[in-house]
Formats: structure tokens, sequence, C-alpha cells
């Protein structure tokens, strides 16, 4: 791992994903949780004080990130719900089958090595009365647009740390065996249309 990885990459990251309006996007969805939650890629803490105190009982975040996980240490040490960190890829949860409420799924899609595997995993640990609540940018509706993502995303991935722009994450979803119960499609005011085009929503196991 070079020095733009290990020191560079996740602050830049950090700095972008915590901007005025990725927070605002983050309050439609973060709140939703309740009862054991499971965040997928936790990584610098930027959800944990979003999280309402009277509706979860405990976060448990799991992501591979060091560098990521050391950033964000103080902000989840300053969390109002209780937090355990998993340091452990999606693609292989630590948890039981059908142990957790809700899993809150934020801006991490785009950057696991293996989708389905890790969609799998969420919908193996997710109750089968839970709801994942899912916030993501990725592959545009519109035909032109994706096409620039795709010649965009070799450079976008080097200096995002392995993020995409062109997955499609409802249609992830749905091949993963979750049915989309509500979904908005749309694009982040101020933020270029290749990398702006977002979906937020809540699923729920097929």
């Amino acid at each position: 791992m070079g020095l733009y990885e290990r020191y560079i990459g996740p602050r830049l990251i950090n700095a972008l994903c915590s901007q005025g309006n990725i927070t605002e996007e983050r309050r439609h969805v973060v709140p939703q949780a309740h009862g054991v939650v499971l965040e997928v890629g936790i990584g610098t803490g930027l959800n944990v004080h979003l999280y309402d105190p009277a509706r979860v009982e405990c976060v448990i975040g799991v992501d591979p990130g060091e560098n990521f996980l050391r950033l964000g240490a103080r902000c989840i040490a300053a969390s109002r719900v209780p937090v355990t960190v998993l340091r452990a890829p999606a693609e292989a949860i630590p948890l039981d089958d059908n142990s957790v409420d809700t899993v809150v799924l934020t801006y991490t899609l785009c950057s696991v090595a293996d989708p389905a595997q890790a969609l799998r995993e969420m919908r193996r640990v997710l109750k089968p009365e839970g709801r994942l609540l899912f916030l993501e940018h990725g592959r545009a509706d519109d035909a032109n647009v994706a096409r620039w993502q795709d010649r965009l995303n070799g450079v976008w991935r080097i200096i995002g740390c392995g993020c995409n722009l062109n997955r499609d994450t409802t249609a992830l979803l749905r091949e993963a065996g979750f049915d989309i119960q509500a979904v908005e499609r749309f694009y982040l005011d101020g933020s270029p249309r290749p990398v702006g085009f977002h979906c937020r929503g809540v699923a729920t196991a097929a």
C-alpha cells in the first residue's frame, strides 16, 4: 500500500463525504435505523452522530480499511449509541444468520471488491422482517452520463481508493435477492453528473 492509499486518499475521501450536501442525504436515511444495526463500511464514522438513541440498541460497524478506521476512531468513540467495530470485509461479515434488524449501506457498495457477495452476506445476517437502508452513488439512468462514467472509472478508482462510478445499486440489490420497497434516483446538487447520480431507499429480503 502506497503513501496515497495510506494517508492522502482516506483524508480526501473523508473530506468529500462529509460535505454538507452529502451529510444532508445521510439525514434522510440513517435516522430510520432501529434495533441492532449493521453498518457496512463504517469507515471514518460519518453516520454515527445521525443514529437515534431512542430507536437504536447498538451499531456493529464492519470495515476492512485500517486507515479509514484509524481516521474515524475519535468520531466513533463519541457516538451517542454503542458502537462495536469489526475489521472485516463486507464479503465475509462475522455475524450469525438473521442477527440484525437494520443494515445501513451508505457510499460503500461502490468500493467493495465483490458487491454481489457483499450483498448476499447482508441478506444472510438480516432478520426476515429487517430492512436494508441504502444511499449510494452509481450508474446513471442517462445513457450519455453512463458512458462518461465508464470512460472515467479507471482513473476514478485510483483517486477514490477503489471507488467505482458505474455500479447499478438497485440492479445489484435485486440480483442478490432483495425487494426494493422504496427508491429515489436523482443527481446530487452541486456535483458533476458522472459523480453525482444517486439512489436512496429501502430494501427487504425477498
